[in-house]
């Protein structure tokens, strides 16, 4: 089990053998902009680790507002130089150091609803600017599975060639990030990856988290949204720092998430199980939900380390236990597209 917030963080940010190869390969420095969001830190210190283990010289820039200093702190501590400011700041985003490597967070889902302006702005309109900025160099971009439409629950998920169909602003706005990435990567030959995230698990934030709250607490389980997927951070950073070598022109599109649909009631009730009480549920399961096929990185990159059965357990006695956690809940059975 993991026992606390350092070594969680260290399990997050573990090289595996194959990301040590990879950035071996990866020549030049590498940049995370919006590196203060939920995966950041594990992914630049995950990124530092592998350079350190790869023998190879390399420097690992974190871009950020940074709100919360200790995160800086954090980041500077494992080697990893740190930059605050405003990425839509064009005087900030000049100065940026040039890096062979880039890995852009940056996104606004939580708040969108009622300030829609910002979000395209965040979205939409930052990407062409980074994508000016760092033209010559490789791009990692993140995107979401909000980009597809619902799709019946046992159709195994979107595929990357599906159709789009994002439902609610930010969804389209994230489509639009999407857009104008492939513009401008294909104008400046840039190439680039644009990974769809479904739901990255920590012990802090993330679907699981939510549903064992509820478990525990007692608390109603809505079923509306009754199939999800997911997958281990540490597993998600793995993947990303690897994408960085299939990045292509146009750029390449790829869902980032765990092998499987899995389904809310049977998470419940082996949460249930861990903590020796009957879930409640309210709803009804509906035939469609926001679901992604993994296959084409399975293919790529093997299957992810940590299995369902492994975080459900870890989960579990995060929640038993009252270890911290970050008070965002995910929304993930939100079906009106409002954040």
């Amino acid at each position: 089990m993991i026992k606390n917030e350092s070594e969680l963080e260290d399990r997050l940010s573990e090289p595996t053998p194959e990301v040590v190869e990879s950035v071996a390969r990866l020549d030049g420095d590498f940049i995370l902009l919006g590196v203060a969001g939920k995966m950041g830190v594990s992914l630049a210190r995950m990124v530092r680790r592998a350079l350190d283990r790869s023998g190879r010289r390399g420097r690992v820039t974190g871009v950020a507002r940074f709100s919360d200093p200790s995160l800086r702190e954090k980041l500077e501590s494992a080697g990893i130089g740190t930059l605050a400011g405003d990425l839509m700041d064009r005087s900030f985003l000049e100065l940026l150091p040039e890096a062979r490597n880039v890995i852009y967070m940056v996104g606004v889902k939580f708040g969108s609803t009622g300030n829609e302006p910002f979000t395209w702005a965040s979205n939409a309109y930052l990407p062409a600017l980074v994508a000016e900025k760092f033209r010559a160099s490789r791009l990692a971009a993140f995107s979401t599975g909000n980009v597809y439409p619902f799709v019946p629950v046992d159709s195994g998920g979107s595929r990357e060639t599906d159709p789009t169909g994002p439902v609610g602003e930010y969804a389209q706005s994230c489509l639009g990030r999407e857009r104008v990435f492939q513009y401008f990567c294909g104008r400046y030959q840039t190439p680039a990856v644009i990974l769809r995230l479904n739901y990255a698990i920590d012990l802090r934030y993330g679907v699981l988290l939510d549903i064992a709250q509820r478990v525990f607490r007692g608390e109603p389980l809505d079923l509306a949204t009754g199939h999800v997927n997911f997958i281990w951070q540490g597993d998600a950073n793995a993947f990303t720092i690897r994408s960085l070598e299939i990045a292509e022109v146009p750029p390449r599109l790829l869902n980032l998430t765990g092998p499987g649909t899995f389904r809310v009631r049977d998470l419940a009730e082996a949460f249930g199980r861990e903590f020796q009480r009957q879930p409640v549920f309210s709803g009804v399961e509906s035939g469609t939900a926001l679901l992604a096929d993994a296959g084409q990185c399975r293919e790529l990159f093997g299957p992810p380390r940590v299995e369902v059965e492994t975080m459900v357990a870890w989960v579990a006695e995060w929640v038993r236990s009252g270890g911290p956690t970050w008070k965002k809940p995910t929304h993930f059975d939100t079906r009106d597209g409002k954040f």
